[in-house]
């Protein structure tokens, strides 16, 4: 959805057999690592037999860089970008000179697009459209807008090329996907950072994982697991232990192409505030957002916890809305944390109990590099986005993401996100 401050860092392709050391994933047996070149064959049953998977390694962090990014390698020869990461939004694309029309300062020299176009009545190119009867100007290719949240945009035309991708089964594979070749793209101020493009992880049909899981070579799952302290890894496919994750179901109406869990209520202090309105979890957003009503709740709660604390609120400071000083600058998070209370997402699972989502203070509070420690929750209704709550990185930080878009679950659980699982034939 991306929302908020981003960035570019740099993200590593890093897949292999996982190592036992970790208590996320399931021990595997060491294999050989092969590619298949263009000309050879593989069975989908092979990597799906030896359960075929995907990690990759991201690099970031909410505040200050403000976003988190990955490296995947594309093209024939195959190059690296550098690419944000997004559930909130499907398409993976690139700038690209097609010839380019406005393109922001990148990394990498523009992406090269193959020949392989995507025709204009190709199922993909539906899913891109704002409604099932467009009309085909040019009817050999698809051609495409996407405006995101934050008042970003891009143009440009759906394209098949080669990536790189190491399963974790030991194989290489090129596969071909479909892509974006962006070659108009606004940039509002707020968000601007040089980028070689955008990393789509939602539920549409031309996400990655969707057509990964289309071509029989990993399952339609996607996790990302987040540090607060700064870096972390997104996994494709199915890794983890799904007996240690509270699960919660997706909701598909009116958010078929975010991962939203519904209706949810808001407990501030380990007291109930009432319903908060539907809730949707993306990466594309540094910050979370409640709607105007919680965020009114949560404002007022805030201020009366504190009127009787050695912390007062910092006008001057203009990170955030919201930022308080105490009587020493703050280094850390965990040196203002006893002045606050946890928050938590509580979901109804149908006769099945309730799903509380934690939120501690380390996952809604920043430092400002004037010291002062600020609240990561925003006013949604004040960006557009309604009676929706979204769940950005701050909240996720040191849990563990699942998104099973198979089963239509969403899980989390408490998780070291700075211990990246190991891999016997590949040291990080």
């Amino acid at each position: 959805m991306k929302i908020g401050k981003v960035g570019l860092l740099v993200f590593i392709v890093l897949v292999s057999s996982w190592s036992s050391s970790s208590a996320w994933f399931g021990d595997k047996h060491k294999k050989e690592r092969k590619s298949i070149l263009p000309g050879e064959t593989t069975s989908s049953w092979v990597l799906n037999r030896a359960g075929s998977s995907l990690l990759f390694q991201v690099h970031g962090n909410v505040y200050p860089v403000g976003f988190y990014n990955v490296t995947m390698n594309i093209g024939q020869p195959p190059r690296p970008y550098f690419l944000d990461i997004d559930s909130g939004s499907d398409l993976t694309w690139l700038q690209c000179d097609a010839p380019r029309v406005r393109c922001s300062e990148t990394p990498h020299p523009l992406y090269q697009p193959s020949n392989d176009l995507v025709p204009c009545n190709d199922p993909l190119c539906a899913s891109l459209q704002p409604s099932e009867n467009y009309e085909c100007q040019h009817p050999d290719q698809c051609d495409y807008e996407i405006n995101y949240a934050d008042h970003y945009s891009t143009i440009g035309v759906l394209v098949r090329d080669v990536f790189i991708l190491n399963f974790t089964n030991g194989i290489q594979l090129k596969v071909r996907m479909a892509l974006g070749c962006g070659y108009d793209q606004i940039f509002p101020a707020s968000s601007y950072h040089p980028l070689d493009g955008l990393l789509g992880l939602g539920r549409g049909k031309t996400s990655l994982i969707s057509q990964l899981s289309g071509q029989g070579l990993a399952r339609n799952v996607v996790g990302h697991c987040l540090s607060a302290q700064g870096g972390g890894y997104i996994t494709f496919g199915d890794v983890y232990d799904s007996s240690r994750l509270i699960w919660t179901p997706m909701i598909s109406k009116d958010h078929s192409k975010h991962y939203s869990a519904g209706e949810a209520e808001l407990i501030f202090g380990g007291k109930s505030m009432g319903v908060a309105g539907p809730v949707t979890f993306d990466s594309g957003s540094s910050y979370t957002y409640f709607n105007s009503k919680a965020y009114q709740a949560l404002i007022s709660w805030l201020k009366k916890e504190l009127s009787k604390k050695s912390v007062k609120e910092a006008r001057d400071d203009l990170t955030v809305p919201v930022c308080w000083h105490g009587k020493r600058p703050f280094k850390r998070v965990s040196e203002a944390r006893k002045y606050f209370k946890p928050l938590a997402i509580s979901f109804t699972r149908g006769g099945k109990g309730e799903a509380k989502f934690e939120i501690p203070p380390e996952a809604y509070l920043i430092i400002s590099t004037k010291g002062n420690v600020c609240l990561g929750i925003l006013n949604g209704s004040e960006v557009g986005m309604g009676d929706m709550n979204l769940i950005g990185d701050i909240s996720m930080l040191d849990k563990m993401m699942v998104f099973h878009n198979e089963k239509q679950l969403i899980g989390w659980a408490p998780a070291n996100c700075d211990r990246v699982p190991k891999f016997r034939d590949v040291s990080i």
